[in-house]
């Protein structure tokens, strides 16, 4: 991984695909045109930032609710065409939150996905999933995200893929991390995992994914119950009834960049 990391910082990453569900489009982390920027746009413009003519190009195809077999079929077969220098591959999350979904076949339809990727494209990024502990309603779901997050590092060492290790990333465990939907990352939740991605990558970061958080004042227990109730009125309500109808966040939705264009214009 040394000899990759001064590649890739020596700016040879010339086009970079995105490749995921709500997590990489961005969800969380609003632009000032009404769409979402996410962690994979800012790593873009660190990738963009290492090459000497501005000549990087970069998509997204990663799209909102989506599941593993929709990711694959949809987004895996595009990246494959586009061909581009990077992938960063995150999906299964949505399988796994699924009832009695299961994270080792979940993980085995995952890793052909990942062997067909690396056989043509040259990097792989792969995502681990995020510690849920401090999590409502996920956290009884950590055994679940551990062991898929398991099999994924298992996966990257037999694929020999880069990692981008969330659950190990500290500083998305503070809840200012977090959107108000507590299922999506803030900006600033967006900006530490890109800075993370960068480092993983060998790129010189320009701030530490990690840094501690400003002294934030004691909430009261009547407060936390009341961003609770808030939190489950407007959000997990209406979450739990997406699901038992059927429906997703992503019907309808299109990826925002689906071919490889410039960063710059």
């Amino acid at each position: 991984m040394a000899d990759d990391k001064e590649r890739f910082s020596n700016g040879s990453i010339g086009s970079y695909a995105a490749v995921g569900d709500s997590f990489t489009e961005g969800v969380g982390d609003p632009g000032p045109d009404g769409v979402f920027v996410g962690w994979a746009d800012r790593l873009a413009v660190l990738l963009s930032d290492q090459r000497p003519h501005d000549d990087f190009r970069y998509a997204n195809l990663a799209v909102r609710g989506r599941l593993l077999d929709q990711i694959v079929a949809e987004q895996v077969a595009r990246a494959i065409e586009l061909g581009p220098d990077l992938v960063t591959f995150c999906a299964g999350g949505n399988d796994i939150l699924r009832p009695g979904s299961d994270p080792d076949d979940v993980a085995e339809r995952y890793e052909t996905a990942v062997a067909d990727l690396r056989a043509r494209v040259g990097t792989v990024l792969l995502c681990t999933g995020f510690d849920t502990r401090g999590v409502p309603v996920l956290r009884h779901l950590r055994g679940k995200i551990a062991t898929y997050t398991a099999h994924v590092r298992a996966i990257a060492d037999r694929h020999g893929c880069p990692v981008l290790d969330l659950w190990s990333l500290r500083s998305v465990q503070d809840r200012r991390a977090w959107d108000a939907d507590r299922l999506h990352l803030s900006p600033d939740g967006h900006t530490r995992v890109a800075l993370r991605a960068g480092q993983v990558l060998g790129l010189d970061v320009p701030a530490d994914p990690d840094q501690p958080w400003p002294p934030e004042g004691q909430r009261t227990a009547a407060e936390v119950r009341r961003d609770n109730i808030h939190w489950a009125r407007e959000y997990l309500v209406p979450w739990i009834g997406r699901r038992l109808r059927g429906e997703s966040s992503g019907d309808h939705v299109e990826p925002k960049r689906p071919d490889l264009l410039p960063l710059r214009p």
